[in-house]
């Protein structure tokens, strides 16, 4: 017998349909209930053609309480303002919560105001969730009974600039731009990401405005960046699956190649799910359908006492970046070993 039970609320969308697939195969959690706002009352193979016949899971509308009923957690995929409830519901019976929007990823209000365009409904909340990013706060998550999982764009952005807030050798401005594929986008089509016009197009998208800069801006800082602001321009690819980000930072001109080398590997050594690729240039298709997380580096020219530094990270924006890192948050909350139902390595190419 599984020792945890579990439910999945958005469970027919794109990161649902992982959260899904892994807590199926997971050998200490059972899946027992998926809530979904379409698709009700049909077999989970209406939405997610990949489990015919895998399991006799219905998808099924559930209010906050019955969501929250005889489960150990609730993993959300919901909406910023459908998460809400849930919460409330979920900390009134003692239920753990692992949250995949944007809800609480901030700490504070105006900031949530600022990027989300709305009054947050409960900011007495946000204090108390654990921010995901396993690789910053590991301790912290698995202690804790709230946590938000990362965006996709944060986590990537996070992974390549952490060893240089770590070293205090993030400062100042750092501009990203991060490559993305469409299931980012969600499983309902518009007019900007349905495939028409998609296949063949790259596209900005919010440059300089994306809810993801608040959540990187405060992490980095968290693990030591000084006076650190983010300008992020992100891109939609014609891709259907992954993120790839260059960020440009500048340091101090003496810092050597095997110093900014010995501070990335000491940083992911024994990490699971972050590798440095031995041409410390990551590829996409290296990560695509996997947990894993690559990322790498390049020196550019020295410019009086700074240097320009490139820091190249990749990973799939629906595992490490939104449902696989949140089965790694459970696991950590669950006292469970982190990389359960995670270490396979996706196809190629």
């Amino acid at each position: 017998m599984k020792r945890f039970r579990a439910s999945v609320l958005g469970g027919s969308g794109f990161a649902g349909a992982e959260l899904v697939r892994r807590l199926l195969l997971h050998p200490e959690v059972e899946l027992v209930r998926v809530g979904a706002a379409d698709h009700i009352g049909e077999p989970l193979s209406a939405a997610l053609p990949h489990l015919e016949g895998k399991t006799q899971l219905h998808f099924e509308e559930l209010t906050p309480a019955q969501a929250v009923t005889e489960v150990d957690i609730v993993l959300m995929g919901l909406p910023q303002k459908a998460s809400i409830p849930v919460v409330e519901a979920a900390l009134a019976r003692g239920v753990k919560v692992l949250d995949l929007s944007g809800a609480f990823r901030l700490r504070e209000p105006a900031q949530y105001q600022r990027y989300y365009g709305e009054v947050h409904p409960r900011p007495d909340l946000l204090q108390r969730f654990v921010y995901g990013l396993p690789e910053l706060q590991r301790e912290l998550i698995r202690g804790a009974d709230t946590v938000a999982s990362p965006g996709c764009f944060a986590t990537a952005i996070e992974l390549g600039l952490l060893p240089l807030a770590r070293r205090g050798w993030l400062r100042g401005a750092v501009s990203s731009v991060g490559i993305t594929g469409s299931s980012g986008a969600g499983v309902a089509a518009s007019a900007t990401t349905h495939h028409p016009t998609r296949a063949n197009n790259l596209r900005t998208y919010r440059p300089l405005t994306h809810q993801h800069t608040p959540e990187i801006e405060d992490a980095l800082k968290s693990a030591g960046a000084r006076d650190f602001r983010l300008d992020f321009v992100p891109v939609s690819a014609p891709l259907v699956r992954g993120i790839f980000v260059s960020s440009f930072a500048r340091v101090s001109a003496e810092l050597t190649q095997a110093e900014l080398t010995d501070a990335f590997q000491q940083q992911y050594r024994g990490e699971s799910f972050v590798r440095i690729p031995r041409s410390r240039f990551p590829e996409v298709v290296a990560v695509a359908g996997s947990n894993y997380a690559e990322v790498g580096f390049e020196f550019g020219p020295v410019e009086g006492d700074e240097r320009l530094l490139t820091v190249f990270s990749c990973l799939d924006n629906l595992m490490k970046g939104g449902a696989g890192q949140a089965i790694q948050n459970m696991n950590l909350m669950l006292g469970l070993e982190e990389s359960l139902t995670l270490e396979d390595i996706g196809p190629y190419p």
